[in-house]
């Protein structure tokens, strides 16, 4: 049984399980401290609602990338998974209070697409920053 937990491509297909599992968690996470729908949002085409989501799901997976590449144990890589999103949320908070001319998630809603924009760089730059940590 063994040589079958070992093999790449099983280990593989739980990564992928897992980190699908996390990102669903995660993205309804953000859902809920966001003023709008995400999802319903994209849906009616707001570009700067899709690139700052898009921003939070490339950033946690690459959290989560680097968590697989230097973590033996599945415990141990959600532990900095979940550590990596805890710290893109605040990352998150803090992004809308250094902006105090403007509401950053109205903004978005409202279809901002430069704020939208920075609210993807910000999360996709910080993740290498969580990333680096964990290497």
């Amino acid at each position: 049984m063994n040589q079958f937990w070992e093999n790449e491509f099983v280990q593989t297909a739980g990564y992928f399980s897992v980190v699908v599992l996390c990102m669903i968690v995660f993205l309804a996470i953000f859902e809920l401290v966001t003023k709008y729908k995400n999802w319903e949002e994209i849906k009616n085409g707001n570009v700067a609602v899709a690139m700052a989501t898009g921003g939070k799901i490339f950033g946690i997976a690459n959290v989560f990338r680097h968590s697989i590449l230097h973590n033996d144990h599945l415990l141990v890589m959600i532990s900095w998974g979940v550590f990596g999103f805890i710290l893109l949320l605040i990352a998150y908070f803090i992004f809308e209070f250094l902006t105090p001319k403007f509401n950053v998630d109205l903004e978005i809603k409202n279809n901002n697409k430069a704020v939208g924009f920075i609210s993807m760089i910000i999360s996709i730059g910080l993740s290498y920053i969580v990333g680096a940590g964990i290497s």
